[in-house]
């Protein structure tokens, strides 16, 4: 478990997974070779052989009046088209509990965005029923987000596999959600920033305290290795051209502002560090 403070915030990360190579799917240009001649991506981001290190995390965020969960992975039962994501039975819920999180004492869930791997544990089985993992919670959606995976679903010929219909759906139904803007505020400490290009309404989650800033990436970037190779954009980018405009906008505001401690929604362990320059591109330093 990994935990950083942000001025009175606290940010803790709850694994749900966590592989080495296998990414390929999602980054096709990450050929070992390319990865080979990133040396800083090696040992934390990647393996001496070139295989990429992704996780699948939540990120716990307690500020002095809320307790947020932020993007809950892949959750447990949900039959999926990627087979290793599929049927999980994972211990995350109990990992959760343990670090001191009880599914009740949630009060708002955020998602960056729709994917499969960001709003699973969103609900969870009981009975034979997708209910709302986290009842006592707002869950909030970015309303563009909202409304591309609802037409989405409505076109579907199998929504049963659909992580719309199995977990957020059950959540719209049973009046848990709040459709927000990409520049929503949701506490003193915690906004909403528009990352577009992933999807059509992604967002990354910004935290501000005591003269101190985090980000959480959420998928406007996948891997570390993106810093190097801003014009990489992921398989699964909705607008790859907005996806690398966000890339460059973003990479450039964080090294040239003031300190913004980036928390990289699958990046492995360390998970977090500072982004500076490197010759024409960036780095992630940790």
């Amino acid at each position: 478990m990994l935990t950083w403070r942000i001025g009175e915030v606290t940010v803790t990360r709850i694994l749900e997974l966590e592989a080495t190579g296998g990414s390929r799917f999602i980054l096709p240009q990450a050929t070992r070779d390319v990865i080979q001649e990133i040396p800083w991506l090696i040992p934390h981001f990647a393996d001496p052989d070139g295989r990429l290190k992704m996780s699948v995390h939540a990120l716990v965020v307690e500020t002095p009046t809320r307790r947020i969960i932020v993007d809950t992975c892949i959750g447990n039962d949900k039959q999926r088209d990627i087979p290793a994501w599929s049927g999980l039975q994972t211990t995350f819920l109990a990992d959760l509990e343990a670090a001191g999180f009880a599914p009740d004492s949630i009060d708002t869930v955020l998602c960056t965005h729709l994917h499969v791997d960001h709003v699973g544990w969103n609900t969870m089985l009981v009975g034979g029923r997708w209910v709302p993992t986290f009842p006592k919670a707002r869950y909030l959606i970015g309303r563009a987000e909202y409304d591309y995976w609802r037409d989405e679903e409505a076109d579907n010929a199998t929504p049963e596999r659909s992580p719309f219909h199995d977990s957020v759906k059950p959540v719209w139904e049973a009046g848990l959600v709040d459709l927000v803007e990409t520049d929503h505020q949701v506490c003193d400490e915690v906004s909403l920033t528009p990352t577009l290009g992933h999807t059509p309404g992604h967002v990354s989650i910004r935290i501000r305290s005591q003269g101190e800033e985090a980000l959480i990436t959420g998928d406007f970037l996948h891997h570390p290795c993106q810093f190097a190779r801003p014009d990489w954009a992921s398989n699964a980018d909705f607008d790859p051209d907005a996806s690398t405009a966000t890339r460059q906008r973003m990479f450039g505001a964080l090294a040239d502002g003031p300190p913004v401690l980036v928390i990289g929604t699958h990046f492995a362990a360390p998970t977090a560090g500072h982004v500076v320059r490197d010759g024409d591109v960036f780095r992630l330093a940790v």
